[in-house]
């Protein structure tokens, strides 16, 4: 094993350790936290895969959180188990994006984020207005955690095994994703639509796939964050939510596997870490996000790729100042 190889076992070992230990090192409200940045990240991880990879701009993530949120907190109310609703919300979510695709196969950047804008108001106004359906404003409180394998996930350090057993389970299927034949279909619809069909990718197919996949780990979010916090209204579902899962993914790396699991973190955490300078910590926050994304648009792991690459770059063939000899 090479010396990378082996300080990136133990780096992951490392991480792996301070993740598992967490309950031990952290109160109850510092198990929340981390509880929600593995919730968080899933639907990160699905935004990635349609914007970083499939190069398709999506402000609904935040929709597809808040789709998976109420279809399992109405499911479960109504005595439906646990894992039957949160399979539930992630097929409506599924097919939601797939239908929300066919705008991407006709219009690109910008207008396909207009697109994506207005399904995220139509979100809204729907799970506001619809009181018969999702309680208006009210929300809905008092939703069960589920019992995972005999065991009740009704403390925080519980829940927080579970969201992380789980974000476990969907980074591993994104892994595999993006290293099978779907995964170069989707980064060379990324880089030139054109040339992707010229080469025999079925656009039309993958770019609906994106939105569909990408979707369904927005529902699956929305699953568990609803037994998470235990209360949902349509507030916590607006535009700003979807722009915050835009934000994790561009400042951790779009295009990048582990970018949204540090975005996710920076999001999350990093506020709550500025909060010693009162009602200044907003504003620093926005200043930071500002200077990353100015001088390293690739994110944060853009900036390690891009040193590693400078590194790794063999130097130039020394060359002698005078290459001929004189009589």
């Amino acid at each position: 094993m090479s010396g990378a190889r082996l300080l990136a076992f133990a780096a992951g070992a490392t991480l792996v350790g301070l993740l598992l230990a967490v309950p031990f090192l952290l109160k109850s409200y510092g198990i929340y936290l981390v509880a929600l940045w593995a919730v968080t990240s899933i639907a990160a991880l699905g935004l990635n895969l349609t914007l970083g990879y499939a190069g398709q701009i999506s402000l609904a993530q935040g929709a597809f959180v808040g789709i998976g949120a109420y279809a399992t907190a109405l499911l479960t109310g109504a005595g439906v188990p646990y894992f039957v609703a949160f399979a539930a919300s992630g097929g409506v979510a599924f097919a939601i994006g797939w239908c929300l695709g066919y705008p991407a196969l006709r219009v690109q950047h910008h207008f396909l984020a207009f697109v994506t804008l207005a399904f995220s108001i139509l979100v809204l106004l729907v799970l506001r207005n619809e009181q018969w359906l999702t309680n208006g404003t009210y929300g809905i409180n008092d939703i069960r955690r589920p019992t995972v394998l005999g065991f009740s996930t009704n403390r925080n350090a519980d829940f927080y095994y579970f969201a992380l057993a789980m974000l476990a389970i969907f980074a591993g299927i994104q892994w595999w994703i993006v290293h099978s034949p779907w995964g170069r279909a989707f980064k060379a619809l990324r880089e030139n639509p054109l040339r992707a069909a010229s080469l025999g990718v079925d656009v039309r197919r993958y770019t609906l796939m994106a939105f569909a996949i990408g979707s369904a780990y927005g529902g699956f979010a929305g699953a568990l964050y609803a037994p998470l916090v235990q209360f949902i209204e349509p507030n916590s579902f607006q535009l700003g939510y979807s722009i915050k899962y835009l934000l994790m993914v561009i400042v951790g790396g779009a295009g990048f596997f582990f970018g949204p699991l540090i975005g996710a973190a920076i999001e999350l955490l990093l506020p709550e870490w500025l909060r010693f300078t009162g009602s200044y910590y907003l504003m620093l926050y926005a200043l930071m996000v500002m200077l990353l994304l100015a001088f390293f648009p690739r994110g944060l792991i853009g900036v390690a790729a891009t040193l590693k690459e400078r590194f790794a770059r063999p130097a130039p063939p020394a060359t002698s100042a005078m290459n001929t000899t004189t009589p």
